[in-house]
Order: C-alpha cells, then sequence, then structure tokens
C-alpha cells in the first residue's frame, strides 16, 4: 500500500510521519510517535490497555486508523504526570494498591481522567461500570475502585479549595 504523510497532534505536539493508511493509532503511536505508554492487549478494542483520549473522550486506539486522527487532539498516558509528580490519579492508585503489573494502568488511568471531568462526585456503581471496559488479569478491581473514588474526593476537594 502507499504510505501518505500525516500529521498527528499528541499531547500539544505536531508529530509528522509517513503511514499506510492502515496503521492502527495504537501503532502509530508507540512506533512512529515513540509513546510507548499506550499498551496494545487484544486489539479488538475488548480490554482497554490502548485507551487514549481523542479530543478529551476515551478512545480504542487499537479500533482507529491514525489517518482518521488529523485534525483531532489525542492525549496519551506520557501527559498525564510525571515521575517526580504524578496526577490526583496516579497518586490514589499508588496510595490504594490499585495496580500489580501495570499492564492495564495507562488505559484506565486515561479513561478515568475523563470520566472524572465529567462524574466528580461518581457512586461506586457508575465506577465500576466505566471500569468494566478496561480488564486487569491482576487485582480483583476492589483497589482501583477505591483509588478512584479517592481521587475523585481529592479532586473534588483541590476545586472546593481552589486549587
Amino acid at each position: 500500500m502507499n504510505e501518505q504523510r500525516i500529521t498527528l497532534t499528541v499531547n500539544g505536539r505536531n508529530i509528522e510521519f509517513d503511514a499506510e493508511p492502515r496503521k492502527l493509532l495504537s501503532d502509530a503511536l508507540r512506533e512512529d510517535c515513540r509513546l510507548t505508554g499506550t499498551h496494545v492487549g487484544c486489539e479488538h478494542g475488548v480490554c482497554g490497555a490502548c485507551t487514549v483520549l481523542v479530543d478529551g473522550r476515551p478512545t480504542r486506539a487499537c479500533l482507529s486508523f491514525a489517518v482518521q486522527m488529523e485534525g483531532h487532539e489525542i492525549t496519551t498516558i506520557e501527559s498525564v504526570g510525571t515521575p517526580d509528580r504524578l496526577s490526583v490519579l496516579q497518586q490514589a492508585l499508588h496510595a490504594c494498591h490499585g495496580l500489580q503489573c501495570g499492564f492495564c494502568t495507562p488505559g484506565i488511568v486515561m479513561t478515568f481522567e475523563a470520566f472524572l471531568k465529567e462524574h466528580p462526585d461518581p457512586s461506586e456503581a457508575q465506577i465500576r461500570e466505566a471500569l468494566s471496559g478496561n480488564l486487569c488479569r491482576c487485582t480483583g478491581y476492589q483497589n482501583i475502585v477505591a483509588a478512584i473514588a479517592l481521587a475523585a474526593r481529592r479532586l473534588r476537594e483541590e476545586a472546593a479549595h481552589g486549587h
């Protein structure tokens, strides 16, 4: 197939490269953008490990073609916190032991970065419903749910104090 020149806006930066029209966004992020935090698990949109934000909405990168993403803002796990300064959600996952191997964690973080903006005070049932699109083979999900509830509470407290 013929490659075409595309420009993706990823984490606020324009990245230009050649790609075949059938190249998946997950592969483009990992191979062409060198952003390997977006994990590829099932390659069928089931596990949620490849979740990124496209225009602020959780999107399965393994179900999207890179060429479709021109003109859209893509946000990956690399833009959420740093090793020295974790996001509120990442801090809560750490504090509540909400991860084990970490393979699913980037997808969960990206899903809930968006979810908590729309649902600042979620019930446990709402958290579990939103989490149902992210598979974790290591945990029983309880600590992940607790971490998301903790992050929601901390974010509400920050908002109340004007941070």
